[in-house]
């Protein structure tokens, strides 16, 4: 299993899209996503590379699976 790495703040949009989130609102540089059922949002930070515990921390909360971040990044 490939270990996450810090990638740009696009990619990671990409991945919780896929994943069924949607942009609720922009606070600043964050972005802030939502999906139905889940409590708390999802932030990305609009920065060049977003740093691992963030991406970690976000999957944590929209419950993906590593694998399942893995086949959202190939898209």
């Amino acid at each position: 299993m490939p270990k996450i790495n810090p990638i740009h703040w696009r990619k990671l949009v990409k991945v919780f899209e896929r994943n069924g989130w949607v942009l609720d609102r922009i606070e600043g540089d964050h972005l802030v996503y939502v999906k139905s059922g889940y409590i708390r949002p999802v932030v990305i930070p609009k920065v060049k590379e977003v740093q691992v515990f963030i991406i970690a921390n976000n999957l944590k909360t929209a419950k993906i699976l590593r694998e399942e971040y893995f086949k959202l990044l190939r898209g």
